[in-house]
């Protein structure tokens, strides 16, 4: 049996509360919110912070408010409540979407927004127990100085799992960060780097406390999924589309975000580009779904074969724009094993 290690637990009542905290303990601490992902890895001894500080009594972080200019979601609401929230089935269906296929009920029970956005990167070669680490003499990640990944590079090649980043991001998403007193708002795209160890650039001491959403009138979106098994795992490679309709059914705004494919999700720019002025049409979007698969380029850190999932890349934009088009999408939705109603 695997057991967690000794910590101190702190429960602070605010977030800058929390914050300093964070700031104060440093390298030593980790914000603990839903302890999906945390509390396993701290079982494989993959993370081993001396202090855990909880924000289960931070009731702000809890909330979600709508208006006319778009939403603001606590980083504490919880998957599953955006996963049954019928204010979400509309231009942000990609987000419940992403929420709704995150691991089984029970766990999307506890998961959190902000957690999933924070959520640790993976690897074949990281998410293993710590004997089994150690027989390898550990990984660059942690303990380690080899990406086996990729034995000659100079940066960690773990790759981001999240699924409502990539989500977010296609809705153009902001996120709030607190340091004490102080807070900023940045474009949750900019919160990634393509590094498996350094992949999110928030400075010491900051918390996620608040995603922010315009307005998605107008707009579809829609989030699709590879897993190898279709009721509860990580993405091996995922794929977000939004995009805003004229009258006549002309793309006039359009984002691909492409997930699951290396340390942080890439949005396919150019690909949505091509969407502009033009219908999706089924020429239009084989099109975007080529150039779009151009941009994924996964390496052996899943235990899907690496070119099978670059190849599959392009079916799975195609999925997700046909989504958009308002396509019956059930067939490929129960050959997937989505259980998105």
């Amino acid at each position: 049996m695997m057991r967690l290690p000794l910590f101190d637990l702190r429960a602070p009542r605010t977030t800058e509360e929390a914050s300093r905290i964070l700031g104060g303990e440093g390298a030593k601490a980790m914000v603990l919110a839903g302890g999906t992902d945390l509390l396993p890895n701290m079982k494989r001894r993959q993370q081993v912070p001396q202090t855990l500080i909880s924000l289960r009594n931070i009731d702000s972080l809890k909330k979600s408010r709508f208006d006319a200019a778009g939403a603001r979601l606590g980083a504490c609401v919880t998957l599953a409540q955006i996963a049954e929230d019928p204010r979400f089935r509309n231009g942000y269906s990609a987000l419940w979407q992403a929420a709704a296929q995150v691991a089984t009920t029970h766990i999307r029970n506890m998961a959190t927004l902000g957690g999933n956005i924070c959520l640790d990167t993976r690897c074949a070669y990281y998410d293993q127990n710590y004997e089994w680490r150690k027989s390898i003499s550990f990984c660059m990640k942690k303990d380690g100085e080899v990406c086996w990944t990729a034995p000659g590079s100079d940066r960690c090649m773990a790759v981001s799992s999240t699924d409502t980043a990539p989500a977010l991001i296609a809705l153009g998403a902001r996120v709030l960060l607190r340091s004490g007193a102080e807070e900023r708002e940045v474009l949750l795209s900019d919160l990634y780097q393509n590094d498996g160890i350094n992949y999110m650039l928030r400075q010491p001491g900051e918390i996620v406390e608040e995603v922010r959403l315009p307005s998605m009138h107008g707009w579809k979106s829609a989030y699709w999924k590879l897993r190898r098994r279709g009721s509860f795992d990580f993405p091996v490679m995922s794929v977000a589309a939004a995009a805003r309709f004229s009258a006549a059914g002309v793309v006039e705004e359009a984002r691909i975000v492409l997930g699951a494919v290396a340390s942080r999700p890439l949005a396919a720019d150019e690909a949505a580009k091509s969407l502009l002025g033009r219908p999706l049409t089924q020429e239009t979007i084989a099109a975007a779904a080529t150039m779009a698969a151009r941009l994924a380029k996964p390496l052996d850190n899943t235990d899907f074969d690496m070119s099978w999932r670059k190849k599959v890349t392009t079916a799975f934009v195609t999925y997700a724009l046909r989504d958009l088009r308002g396509d019956d999408m059930s067939a490929e939705s129960v050959a997937l094993a989505r259980h998105i109603p």
